[in-house]
């Protein structure tokens, strides 16, 4: 079932300009799909769908199969752009961030899908990173400053 939801999700977007989740609920409903707007946020990371602005200036959702290599890179644009600092503490990494920036940090930390982390909680602008063991909370860290140097 969950196979067919996402795929219908694509198939919605891909016909409608679907700008809100509350958009995306109320047509997946129409289509049969009885969905949640927790639903639907949880099938859009899952789906990395994206927002994109038309030539209206309507920001809609989109579907993109762009290659691994280049979404890192808008990740990794994205830390660049609202990262202030980061430290550890064991297995927890604090990074803090510019106001209101956390949640769309947090975001793309989770989707360069590091094995060893466990989990993200974003605030405004602060995210702890819980991650396996304290050496690799030391690795993470190495990583995503060496990424943000490049």
């Amino acid at each position: 079932m969950k196979k067919n939801r996402l795929d219908k999700i694509i198939e919605v977007i891909a016909t409608n300009e679907v700008e809100t989740q509350d958009q995306l609920v109320a047509l997946l409903n129409k289509e049969g799909y009885k969905v949640t707007q927790a639903t639907v946020s949880r099938d859009i990371r899952k789906l990395k769908l994206t927002k994109q602005v038309n030539a209206d200036g309507v920001s809609k959702y989109v579907y993109s199969t762009v290659s691994p290599e280049l979404m890192q890179s808008k990740y990794v644009s994205v830390l660049k752009a609202g990262f202030v600092s980061m430290d550890v503490a064991q297995n927890l990494l604090v990074i803090k961030t510019v106001s209101g920036m956390a949640m769309a940090l947090a975001t793309a930390i989770d989707s360069l899908e590091f094995k060893e982390i466990v989990g993200c909680i974003a605030g405004d602008d602060t995210i702890m990173i819980a991650i396996k063991s304290n050496e690799e909370a030391e690795k993470v860290m190495n990583q995503l400053r060496k990424m943000m140097q490049q």
